[in-house]
């Protein structure tokens, strides 16, 4: 479904994505984890469309990415950016099926539909500042859930909320990956993350921007906080991919 070739990135005379290839299939979740500044934000740009690669291509379902894809959705790190606070929460979910036409009552439908997939059936009529950071990313996915893209893609999106959250948020993306079969590329630093939800890991290098590795997640589709975490195979990952975060730091120039 999706296919990266020879993705290259600078910004003047600074390379930060070098020479990349990669290849996710329909209904894959794949992690992208690496050390800070290996360009995985960068990446997921140029994926999506919103900025050009120096060079290389983006193809996604056959057609190479030029502009953003009418099939795409993101969910960002920030929430609080990306909700808009003079609409209620029904109305920024709704918002982008404009895109899509349809009358106001089906977008509405629709809003309220994947809010109520994401545990927020009652939440429709109130603001997005009436909501905790946690149910606000609920939101944000919900949109994107709403807007039912081929491919979606997230950047960081439990980066900014607390440790129990960032639990339950985690859940609730294998959820809709598993009830949906939505194809989703998921961006992160967390390397216990990285591997309790992808089907493979993939481990960016720096300087510049390379992958490293790729790793596939050998663990049962079925996934708990508490006995996934505890199980042999889990730990043997986790480290495997530490060692290779920590080895692309360590291996790149000051």
């Amino acid at each position: 479904m999706l296919e990266i070739n020879a993705l290259t990135h600078s910004y003047g005379d600074h390379t930060v994505l070098s020479d990349m290839n990669l290849e996710v299939a329909e209904g894959e979740l794949v992690s992208i984890v690496g050390p800070s500044g290996c360009g995985k934000s960068t990446l997921l740009r140029c994926i999506a469309g919103l900025i050009a690669p120096t060079g290389g291509k983006v193809v996604l379902n056959g057609t190479p990415v030029d502009g953003v894809p009418d099939d795409l959705a993101v969910v960002f790190q920030d929430y609080s950016r990306s909700l808009l606070p003079w609409l209620t929460v029904r109305d920024n979910v709704a918002l982008p099926l404009k895109r899509r036409g349809g009358t106001r009552a089906e977008r509405r439908a629709s809003a309220e539909e994947a809010l109520k997939s994401v545990g927020l059936a009652d939440a429709g009529r109130k603001y997005p500042w009436q909501l905790s950071g946690g149910m606000q990313q609920r939101v944000s996915i919900a949109r994107a859930l709403a807007y039912r893209p081929s491919l979606l893609l997230m950047d960081e999106p439990f980066g900014s909320v607390d440790a129990q959250t960032r639990e339950d948020l985690e859940d609730l993306v294998l959820q809709v990956h598993r009830d949906g079969g939505m194809t989703i590329l998921l961006v992160t630093h967390d390397i216990d993350e990285s591997v309790y939800l992808g089907d493979r890991v993939v481990v960016l290098g720096r300087n510049p921007g390379r992958i490293r590795a790729e790793i596939a997640v050998d663990l049962p589709a079925e996934r708990d906080q508490i006995a996934t975490r505890a199980d042999a195979d889990f730990v043997r990952l986790r480290a495997e991919v530490g060692k290779l975060v920590r080895g692309a730091v360590t291996s790149s120039p000051a």
